[in-house]
């Protein structure tokens, strides 16, 4: 296992922030995380990269950064279930695209989420109407404690809105290799927010695919949200934060387009991006530092911004959004 010094992260997050790890490991067969945990350094800082579209690098990393590049995607079908395996190095919308090439419904509506499938559980990704909870059967995961794997079930993962065990109990400890998905040939296209009912109909599209579906959440994406590719970012920076219902009908009184979401009978979802518009936040830029001028929830770089700047204006917007709002937003970013 061979382990690289002092590597340049600038291409390994799409924020595109200069950073330098101290040691770098690149994973392609998982056995190798064994080969690791026998030279002890899981008992050191470290930290697992994905697609590195959910970190930003606030300085250099004196650990060691694990990469995973496992790739791999699989299927069975028992009856009307389609069970999908993919490995953690394997892109999420190359496996939304395998599921729509192959007629299996359940991912669709998540198209062109960043990131890797080994992402997908501790996240708990989620877009247009549809959440990982809702379609993840097992996810395989090494365990840096004991160097053996461990294979959890739904359940046991502790899901909850963008967030799992492996997020929150046990953050750091697990490195997920493997998630199998448990889709249903029968399961009903989800087309109920208002964003997607609209551009189906403005394609005339009354009854549409799977294909027709993803296609339309890509385009949808794409309209409000810059490419990694070509801009510095993280995708949405905030969660979306729940508050008790007594707290939104006092917001009302003041603010009664307030964009919310109920949760159930105490709790509603209010659109952090409506929240940080408000505060005049939206296509706002601050040297380097760009709010997206089509999605307030979405901190750019315009190229040569460092993390400690990017995370300077997101600490701007949360005392904001709190001073005007009482609300207290969350990054849904991690933070080095």
């Amino acid at each position: 296992m061979e382990l690289q010094q002092n590597i340049l992260l600038k291409k390994h997050n799409t924020f595109g922030v200069q950073a330098i790890a101290k040691q770098f490991a690149e994973i392609k067969d998982e056995r190798q995380l064994i080969e690791l945990y026998n030279t002890g350094i899981f008992k050191n800082r470290f930290f697992v990269l994905g697609g590195g579209s959910n970190v930003l690098f606030t300085t250099d990393f004196e650990g060691t950064i694990i990469k995973i590049s496992t790739k791999g995607i699989q299927h069975f079908i028992e009856g009307t279930n389609i069970y999908v395996t993919a490995a953690g190095g394997e892109v999420w919308n190359d496996l939304v695209w395998y599921c729509v090439r192959h007629d299996f419904p359940g991912l669709e509506n998540m198209a062109l989420i960043p990131g890797t499938v080994g992402a997908s559980p501790i996240q708990n990704i989620g877009a247009y109407g549809t959440e990982l909870m809702d379609v993840m059967y097992t996810c395989r995961a090494f365990d840096t404690l004991t160097g053996v794997f461990k294979t959890f079930n739904n359940k046991e993962c502790g899901f909850s809105y963008r967030d799992s065990i492996f997020k929150s109990k046990h953050k750091g400890r697990y490195i997920i290799v493997s998630v199998t998905y448990k889709l249903n040939l029968h399961t009903q296209r989800n087309t109920s927010y208002g964003a997607i009912e609209s551009e189906l109909t403005k394609r005339a599209i009354s009854n549409p695919t799977i294909k027709d579906i993803a296609e339309v959440v890509s385009f949808i994406r794409v309209e409000k949200l810059p490419d990694p590719k070509t801009v510095g970012n993280a995708g949405s920076f905030f969660k979306n934060p729940i508050i008790l219902n007594t707290q939104l009908e006092n917001l009302k009184l003041s603010y009664p387009n307030i964009v919310n979401y109920p949760i159930d009978t105490m709790h509603s979802k209010v659109a952090a991006g409506w929240l940080i518009e408000q505060c005049g936040w939206k296509g706002k830029e601050i040297g380097e530092v760009v709010i997206w001028k089509n999605q307030a929830l979405v901190i750019t770089n315009k190229g040569n911004a460092t993390g400690k700047e990017i995370f300077q204006v997101s600490k701007e917007i949360i005392d904001s959004v709190f001073n005007n709002f009482g609300i207290e937003l969350e990054r849904e970013v991690n933070i080095l």
